[in-house]
């Protein structure tokens, strides 16, 4: 979890490959509704997040046999109480922590993304930090933030 532009996905996918589970990127689960309002620059407010949480959790429920790795926001606490509903004992949450100076250098050379770096600050005034997570910073290669996610890990 993690605000966008704080490597998510790549960690994810890594990570994912290494634990031999899939990979889910919350983003490609959004209604179109969602995408249409983040590319025009408006960010989500809580109602659009509701059904699109609510369909994640099902997902993570239908992968807790096989595990999976879920690359998702989760800026707010009440978020991630939604996604973790009915798989708490078996859920793991990574923070992936940077400076909002870093992730906008980040956000603003990759292309063809929905997110547009304007709309970062909404993320970073929105973000409630998790208490209960493996932080890792970004300003490390991926290796070795991936290294230590494993050695965190339970």
């Amino acid at each position: 979890m993690g605000v966008s532009g704080s490597g998510k996905s790549l960690i994810g996918q890594l990570l994912a490959k290494q634990l031999g589970h899939p990979f889910l990127d919350a983003d490609d689960y959004h209604p179109q509704a969602n995408v249409d309002k983040m590319s025009s620059g408006i960010p989500l407010n809580d109602q659009d997040r509701l059904p699109w949480l609510e369909r994640l959790n099902g997902v993570a429920q239908t992968h807790l046999e096989t595990g999976c790795v879920i690359a998702c926001s989760a800026l707010k606490q009440k978020y991630r109480d939604l996604l973790s509903m009915l798989i708490q004992d078996h859920s793991e949450w990574i923070y992936l922590k940077g400076s909002y100076d870093l992730i906008f250098k980040r956000m603003s050379q990759r292309k063809n993304h929905f997110m547009d770096p304007s709309m970062l600050r909404s993320q970073f005034d929105a973000l409630e930090p998790p208490l209960n997570a493996i932080e890792v910073s970004i300003d490390q290669s991926p290796e070795v933030m991936l290294l230590e996610i494993q050695n965190k890990l339970r």
